[in-house]
């Protein structure tokens, strides 16, 4: 066994290797968002709230010395950092203060709770009676968030007693998979249509009418916002002898967002 520790166990950061010298010199932040809303029958928003992640990617030479501040820090709960995160610039400043591992790691996590208003809408209408029970599901902008909605998904759950289905919809595509769940891809909402759903539901003999009605849930992705309004303001990076490259970009995606019918 060698007498002589690698870099990394003998350093005080021993996240790092200390002897880097090849780097590509470039440092990327992402803010990374998911949104968990809980929408109930009365189309009223009874949760909203974001749980989100820093990650970065770097690749910078020596030991460099970070700095990440923020906007609005003030909005940020239950926060959760990586080791290499000095504790005492957060406790006086909010400011993130570290030297970072080499390559992709999470920098810290958080929670922005109790927001007022979710991007999109899903609107579930659902009546039963003698032995059908007739859907219609509409889909629109809620709060435009100044970027694109992608990939927009709407998914729900059979009822056991459906003994078939006869649905379609204006835009997108409508699947019902092996394990009687109902998937609607819609992808963006078109500018010239509200995307919209509707169809029937036939009940197996014998069953009249639905005694329990599907949760509706939506997926959905935008590109370039954070939605808890989180803003960074400055990346500073020290003992560095060249200006590195920086990049920052933020995605905001459904987690657990629900819509009761």
């Amino acid at each position: 066994m060698s007498n002589t520790l690698p870099d990394a166990t003998s350093s005080c950061v021993p996240w790092r290797k200390t002897d880097l010298k090849n780097a590509s010199n470039e440092v990327y932040v992402d803010l990374v968002e998911e949104m968990d809303a809980v929408i109930n029958r009365e189309g009223i928003l009874v949760k909203c709230e974001i749980y989100g992640e820093i990650q970065v990617d770097s690749h910078l030479p020596g030991l460099p010395d970070l700095t990440l501040s923020f906007a609005n820090p003030t909005i940020l709960n239950d926060v959760r950092f990586h080791p290499c995160v000095r504790f005492r610039p957060w406790e006086s400043g909010q400011i993130l203060s570290f030297v970072p591992p080499d390559g992709q790691f999470k920098l810290m996590s958080y929670r922005v709770k109790k927001l007022k208003k979710e991007p999109i809408y899903v609107k579930p209408q659902l009546t039963s009676d003698a032995g059908t029970c007739h859907i219609n599901v509409l889909v629109g902008i809620r709060k435009d968030p100044g970027k694109p909605i992608d990939n927009i998904t709407v998914q729900f759950q059979l009822p056991s007693c459906v003994a078939s289905t006869e649905l379609s919809s204006n835009c997108g595509t409508v699947n019902v998979l092996a394990d009687k769940t109902c998937s609607w891809s819609i992808g963006k909402i078109p500018k010239d249509k509200s995307p919209a759903l509707s169809g029937s539901l036939l009940l197996e003999p014998g069953v009249d009418r639905l005694h329990v009605f599907p949760v509706f849930r939506v997926g959905f992705k935008i590109m370039g916002v954070a939605l808890s309004g989180l803003q960074i303001d400055k990346l500073g990076l020290g003992n560095l002898e060249s200006r590195p490259y920086k990049g920052f970009r933020a995605l905001t995606r459904a987690g657990e967002f629900e819509v009761r019918s």
